[in-house]
């Protein structure tokens, strides 16, 4: 696909999600509490924030999720 293809398919995607909304899937439980979610139609990825809230998933909060779901996981043997 063409360079500038691509950023026309990326605008219509974004352009999608902000009139009708993005439609998130869960992509990884971390906890109970804590999840990470990506959007079907753009791509964008989220996660919860200690008071339950959706942010944007940067690389240092992708660490901590997994540091997380590592602790999480020798707590309740899960490993």
């Amino acid at each position: 696909m063409s360079n500038s293809k691509t950023k026309t398919v990326f605008i219509w995607r974004k352009l999608w999600c902000c009139f009708f909304g993005h439609r998130f899937v869960t992509t990884r439980n971390i906890t109970n509490h804590f999840k990470e979610f990506k959007c079907c139609t753009c791509k964008i990825e989220l996660t919860n924030d200690e008071k339950g809230r959706k942010i944007f998933l940067t690389p240092e909060l992708k660490d901590i999720n997994q540091t997380l779901e590592l602790f999480y996981q020798k707590k309740h043997h899960l490993v």
